[in-house]
């Protein structure tokens, strides 16, 4: 098969931003490598997408979604939601005869319509980890939710460290500028309740926090508090140059946080076990500062933290892409190999990787 002439179909977790930012920077990468690419994202209302171009003319789902109360997982509101009936005819009605790749980033109609027509699937997330290291912090249900949410035949499982396995490493959009440092702190917990947010944060008037929240509607300062929407270029632009970084515990961000060198400052969403697991990592590799609630003793003992050296990962996207394209010859171990070869870790980080007993 000439490369130029492969199909793909590749479906999108809509329900956070990290998942669509993961896969804008793979989709660069598919249309540089020559593939030819439909998506379909699923998991969030189809008029609350933004910044879609990469994904040309995309189709949208309902899929499933997780339903969240103040910042934690509500398992009950989750079950109301879900839309069986309408789920399982989406899945029947997705032909994939005319593609000759299907990948899921944790996108389940795309996933049970492979599953349903025995085709291969390519699960690409930091959900397929956990196929790997079958971590403690994921209890009964989220193995089965794990296991049955977007089954996958090939989990690509990326996370920061690779913990004995054939993991590969975050994909990163590479960055237009160079990071700078202008004393600002960006604030980014869209589960947690905005005045509880701007309550903690106003107790630290020394310093200058940028809050972004889905319930901002327009800009405004408060005290040493800008409250700004949510819009990807802005945002692009205060990670750049803030100071540090205050967020949940998602992947990708957390991921484009440690490779521009900002100190992060992370806060689990309660029962979301992906999120609990996420932060045990980061703490375990002394990449972050772990918060279990919103907490004044431990955002002072973090705002006094020197800014970390930022963690150098190869251009993963380029790479993955090139070998989904041509037909994944190469063993997914020789790729994790080479990639974490290309990986440079900060001292400390190395030190504690030692530690773990990892070479």
């Amino acid at each position: 098969m000439n490369n130029s002439d492969m199909k793909i179909l590749f479906g999108v977790q809509g329900t956070g931003n990290g998942h669509i930012s993961r896969c804008r920077t793979l989709a660069k990468a598919l249309k540089k490598a020559g593939a030819d690419v439909d998506y379909i994202l699923s998991g969030r209302d189809p008029k609350d997408y933004f910044d879609m171009q990469a994904f040309g003319n995309y189709r949208t789902f309902a899929g499933l979604s997780f339903a969240t109360l103040n910042g934690k997982i509500n398992f009950r509101k989750t079950i109301q939601r879900i839309r069986a009936f309408r789920l399982i005819k989406d899945v029947r009605d997705l032909d994939l005869s005319t593609y000759d790749c299907i990948i899921s980033d944790f996108e389940p109609v795309s996933a049970w319509a492979a599953h349903h027509q025995n085709r291969e699937c390519l699960g690409i997330s930091n959900q397929s980890v956990c196929q790997y290291l079958k971590p403690k912090e994921y209890g009964t249900i989220a193995n089965v939710i794990m296991k049955y949410y977007a089954p996958v035949t090939q989990p690509i499982g990326l996370h920061w460290f690779h913990f004995g396995h054939k993991l590969i490493p975050p994909m990163i959009d590479s960055f237009a500028t160079p990071p700078t440092e202008d004393g600002k702190i960006i604030v980014y917990l869209p589960f947690e309740d905005l005045t509880e947010i701007t309550g903690l944060l106003s107790q630290f008037s020394q310093y200058q926090f940028s809050c972004f929240h889905p319930e901002i509607k327009q800009s405004s300062a408060h005290g040493n508090i800008l409250l700004q929407p949510l819009s990807r270029d802005n945002f692009t632009q205060a990670l750049l140059s803030c100071s540090g970084i205050i967020s949940n515990t998602g992947f990708a961000l957390i991921s484009e946080a440690l490779s521009l060198g900002k100190k992060i400052l992370t806060k689990p969403v309660a029962g979301q076990f992906e999120q609990v697991y996420n932060a045990q990592c980061l703490q375990s590799l002394d990449m972050a500062t772990v918060m279990e609630h919103l907490n004044n003793m431990k955002l002072k003992y973090w705002l006094g933290l020197p800014s970390p050296k930022a963690i150098i990962y190869p251009d993963v996207a380029t790479e993955l892409a090139n070998w989904i394209v041509s037909g994944q010859k190469e063993t997914l171990l020789s790729l994790s190999q080479r990639l974490w070869s290309q990986t440079k870790f900060p001292s400390n980080v190395s030190e504690r990787i030692k530690s773990l007993g990892y070479v």
